[in-house]
């Protein structure tokens, strides 16, 4: 069984400097894990702290049932592939793959074997006689993975490994790591800063900001339900609309004013919401969630907006509008052939059974 657990696990560099704080993380056996978050929030920390690269300052981990704070590297049964590969350039791919087998003294029988497999799981068996200088990026990539698979692990660690590939090429092996994951059965934990991996590889998300866990979850509860502004505004291409106004009380309703406009807030978020009558907060709306009048059958009148369609960005399927309240900036996201002109006027709709309002100090979710 292949669980790791962190149990406090906090790190802090000379100069009271606190990479994280306090981390509690439980993974459980065959789970495909991705932490995400911007730049220096913790993440690749973490990563190392579980592979034994880094000295955690307080705190336990775990492998399996093993506590491994004092374990070196070597002795932890994990295997870890790096954005720059990491490879041996005097040394072929097959010597590469074989290189931590044979430190290890494995038999020559079994180490041919291991890396025959893995070369044919990876589709590189024609490239074991070149030298890393000879591939691609991709090819580099899929060695550096080989030479984690040789290994039979109990958990795989991926440190941004995709972020040195062009875009095509990361969708790809995006997939082929997702593909490996059910082949192999193995425990998988992925850092990457880029949210469009996180959703579409993990099986849970850790959200991490500033050291911390913000929120831990599946894809679509994260995409959902996010706990507090930052998760909401991290998670999702475009970003999620904010927009900061008052919330108001008319003939028993409750209404968002923003200024320019104001909107009549479901009755579902009515209970979550009176308290904060005549209080400030931010309201949050998804671009998919905002709409041309158009092409709404029965809209509300009282959700329609006015606005000004600015810039157009076509997507091919899709098209992102960039449009100006008068007050505010707001992307929308609609259909490729459902532009409008630029700079022309246009009646907006938001769905506002999908909206979301966030406490202006705490910036948690209220609604």
């Amino acid at each position: 069984m292949a669980q790791v657990s962190l149990n406090n696990v906090s790190k802090c560099y000379p100069g009271n400097i606190w990479a994280i704080r306090d981390i509690n993380l439980g993974i459980e056996n065959k789970e495909f894990v991705v932490l995400v978050g911007p730049s220096g929030c913790g993440k690749s920390t973490t990563l190392r702290i579980i592979a034994g690269l880094e000295e955690a300052t307080g705190g336990k981990v775990y492998i399996g049932n093993q506590l491994v704070n004092d374990t070196p590297p070597k002795d932890r049964n994990i295997a870890m592939v790096f954005q720059n590969y990491a490879l041996y350039p005097h040394m072929s791919v097959h010597d590469n793959m074989a290189f931590g087998l044979k430190l290890r003294k494995y038999p020559h029988l079994e180490i041919e074997a291991r890396v025959k497999e893995a070369a044919t799981m990876l589709g590189i068996e024609q490239l074991l006689h070149r030298k890393p200088r000879e591939l691609s990026g991709g090819q580099r990539q899929r060695v550096a993975v080989g030479r984690a698979i040789v290994r039979k692990p109990l958990v795989f660690l991926f440190d941004e490994p995709l972020s040195n590939l062009d875009a095509k090429l990361r969708v790809q092996m995006r997939t082929e790591i997702k593909k490996l994951h059910i082949r192999l059965q193995t425990t998988m934990i992925y850092v990457t800063h880029d949210q469009t991996e996180a959703m579409t590889m993990g099986d849970r998300i850790v959200v991490m900001k500033d050291g911390d866990i913000q929120q831990i979850a599946d894809p679509i509860s994260l995409y959902d339900k996010p706990v507090n502004k930052f998760v909401a505004g991290f998670i999702g291409t475009p970003p999620m609309n904010f927009v900061k106004g008052t919330i108001i009380m008319k003939e028993g309703r409750l209404y968002f004013n923003e200024g320019k406009f104001v909107v009549r807030v479901v009755d579902a978020m009515f209970k979550g919401l009176e308290g904060y009558v005549g209080k400030e907060l931010t309201f949050g709306i998804r671009p998919e969630d905002i709409y041309d009048k158009l092409f709404v059958s029965e809209a509300p009148s009282e959700n329609t907006i006015k606005a000004a369609c600015e810039i157009i960005e076509p997507m091919g399927s899709e098209a992102y509008l960039y449009l100006n309240t008068g007050k505010n900036q707001l992307i929308a996201k609609v259909g490729g052939h459902d532009k409008p002109a630029i700079n022309s006027d246009m009646d907006l709709v938001f769905d506002m059974s999908k909206v979301h309002f966030f406490d202006k100090e705490t910036e948690k979710t209220i609604v």
